[in-house]
C-alpha cells in the first residue's frame, strides 16, 4: 500500500499506481522546462536565412525510468540543434541534465543498492524481491545487473585510494576504525577511516582501508600512504586513545598534534567506576570538556582527582595520565572546538553502516567491502555540513589559536 498526497491532503494508493502517474508528470514537467529555457537562451542565434538554429522537434520514443516510486514511462522532448562547434566542426547535440540519455534509473535507486547489499541482499535473488517491494518492480535488476553494479563499486572506489592529496590541505583530521559488519579479510578486521578538514572548511573522507584496530601496523600504513601521495601534517589529530594510532602517527605525521577523544575517554572511565558513582562522574567529566578554557578545565581535573582519586585511582589516572592530549582542542579556536573534542563526525557517518546490518552472503572479498563502504559514504559526503567557523580554517594553518577565547599568533609565526 502507498500514499499519495492530493492538494496536501494523503490518500491512500493501493499499487502505487498515482505515485508513479505524479512522478511521471514532474518529470515531464521538468524535462519541458529545461528544454524551454534552453531555446530561448539561443533564440538569438540564427543562420543566413534568418531561421533560427535551435528549435523543438517533437519527442524521443519513449522509455521506462526507474525511480523510488516504481518505473515511469517518459517521453522526453526532442531538440533540433544546428549549431557548429567551432572546433570540431562538428554540429553541436542538446543533453538533458535533468534526464541524460544514458540514465535508466535515478540517482536515489543507485543510493539504495549499496545500502541493501551491506544488509545482506548480496545476490540478484535477494535484491529482486526486495526491491520490488521498494520500486514496485523488478526491472532492469537482473543476478547480472546486480553483479556488475557490484564490479562498478571497486572500479569507482579504486580512483580515490590512489588520488593525489599534494593539492588538498587537511587542517583538521579524525580517525577511527569502525565495524560494519561487512565480510573483511580477517575476523577482527574493521575499517580504518582518515576524515579531514580542508582549507575551506568543508570535510571530505581522506582515506579507508582495512585493518586491525589494535594493529600499529595498520594504523602505520593508511598515513603512510596518504604522506605518499602528498599530504601535509595536519594541525590536529582526532582519535581514541585505545587505538595504536598514535605511536604511527609519531613516526609519520609528526608535526601533528593529538586529541583524544572525549566520548571514547568517558567510556573508558565510567567503565572503571561502580554503577553507584557513574552519573556523577560523567558530569564531572563534562564539567572539564565543556569549560570556557583550558585553565577552568584543568580545575575541573583537579576537582574530579580529589572527588574520586582515593576510592578509584585507576579511573582518575585515565584522565590524569592523558591531560595533555584530553585538552590540547583548548588551544584552537573556540569556533572549532565543539568538533574536535570527539571522534563523533566519524561515527555519526557510519551510524547508518553500522546499525542493523548483517554480514554479506556469498564469498565476497577485502575490495568489495571496503568498496561497498565507499558506494554509502559517497552520496552521504555530499550533505555533510562544513564546520563551524569555516572562514577561520585559513587563520589555523596560518598558526592562529584561540586562548581565553581570544585570537592569538603561534609564536614565531609572524617572523
Amino acid at each position: 500500500m502507498h500514499w499519495a498526497f492530493v492538494e496536501g491532503c494523503p490518500i491512500r494508493d493501493e499499487d502505487g499506481s498515482g505515485i508513479r502517474e505524479g512522478a511521471r508528470r514532474k518529470l515531464a514537467a521538468a524535462l519541458e522546462v529545461e528544454v524551454n529555457q534552453c531555446i530561448a537562451e539561443l533564440a538569438a542565434e540564427a543562420d543566413d536565412h534568418g531561421r533560427r538554429r535551435v528549435v523543438r522537434s517533437g519527442h524521443h520514443p519513449p522509455r521506462t525510468v526507474v525511480t523510488a516510486a516504481g518505473p515511469v514511462e517518459v517521453r522526453a522532448p526532442r531538440v533540433n540543434n544546428r549549431r557548429i562547434g567551432e572546433a570540431t566542426g562538428e554540429r553541436k547535440r542538446f543533453s538533458s541534465k535533468v534526464l541524460p540519455p544514458w540514465c535508466r534509473k535515478s540517482p536515489k535507486v543507485s543510493e539504495a543498492l549499496p545500502l541493501l547489499y551491506l544488509h545482506g541482499l548480496s545476490s540478484g535473488d535477494d535484491f529482486v524481491p526486495a526491491l520490488e517491494q521498494f520500486l514496485g518492480s523488478a526491472a532492469g535488476l537482473s543476478p547480472a545487473t546486480v553483479t556488475r553494479v557490484t564490479r562498478q563499486w571497486q572500479d569507482d572506489h579504486a580512483p580515490s585510494q590512489n588520488r593525489e592529496l599534494s593539492q588538498t590541505d587537511y587542517v583538521y583530521v579524525w580517525a577511527d576504525g569502525v565495524h560494519p559488519k561487512v565480510r573483511l579479510g580477517q575476523a577482527r578486521s574493521c575499517v580504518l577511516v582518515l576524515r579531514g578538514v580542508r582549507l575551506d572548511g568543508t570535510k571530505e573522507v581522506i582515506a579507508l582501508a582495512e585493518g586491525l584496530r589494535e594493529s600499529t601496523e595498520s594504523w602505520a600504513g593508511l598515513p603512510r600512504d596518504c604522506r605518499r601521495r602528498g599530504t601535509r601534517d595536519p594541525e590536529l589529530v582526532v582519535g581514541d586513545g585505545a587505538m595504536r594510532l598514535w605511536s604511527a602517527l609519531a613516526e609519520v605525521l609528526p608535526g601533528a598534534r593529538h586529541q583524544r577523544c572525549w566520548v571514547h575517554k568517558a567510556r573508558n572511565v565510567t567503565n572503571a567506576l561502580p554503577k553507584s558513582a557513574q552519573p556523577g562522574a560523567t558530569k564531572a567529566m563534562q564539567e572539564i570538556y565543556h569549560a570556557e578554557d583550558r585553565s577552568h578545565a584543568e580545575m575541573a581535573i583537579e576537582a574530579f582527582a580529589r572527588t574520586y582519586g582515593t576510592k578509584w585511582p585507576r579511573a582518575v589516572a585515565k584522565i590524569t595520565d592523558d591531560q595533555e592530549e584530553l585538552l590540547a582542542f583548548y588551544d584552537f579556536l573556540a569556533e572549532h572546538r565543539i568538533h574536535l573534542r570527539t571522534t563523533n563526525p566519524i561515527e555519526s557517518t557510519f551510524s547508518t553502516v553500522k546499525l542493523g546490518t548483517k554480514v554479506t552472503r556469498g564469498a565476497g572479498s577485502p575490495a568489495a567491502a571496503l568498496a561497498m563502504v565507499f558506494k554509502l559514504v559517497e552520496p552521504a559526503q555530499a550533505r555533510w555540513r562544513a564546520i563551524t567557523g569555516a572562514h577561520l580554517v585559513p587563520l589555523v594553518r596560518a598558526g592562529a589559536r584561540s586562548k581565553n577565547g581570544v585570537l592569538v599568533e603561534r609564536e614565531g609565526a609572524a617572523a
